[in-house]
């Protein structure tokens, strides 16, 4: 687990979806991010896809299938992100 990388992601998605009543503090890892959790939808995966790309120099590709899996979490997106970004 890497609450560091958590914590900028969660960083990320306030600043990147511009998130004005929600901070960072308020995104729990492990509550889903679309739906019940944090009520994101399909534009906001595609900003947020976005913007990790260009933060930590990888590439995001969710299908169908893989792309509710990537999004599940901020502590699944942290993992997704840790094994696919490229070595620093």
């Amino acid at each position: 687990m890497n609450t560091e990388l958590e914590a900028e992601l969660k960083q990320l998605i306030v600043e990147a979806l511009m998130l004005d009543d929600v901070g960072p503090e308020g995104i729990d890892v492990e509550a889903p991010l679309f739906g019940e959790g944090l009520g994101l939808d399909s534009i906001d995966a595609l900003e947020l896809a976005i913007s990790i790309e260009r933060r930590f120099g990888l590439k995001i590709q969710p299908s169908e299938e893989a792309g509710p899996k990537i999004f599940a979490s901020v502590r699944v997106l942290a993992q997704y992100v840790d094994s696919h970004r490229p070595p620093q």
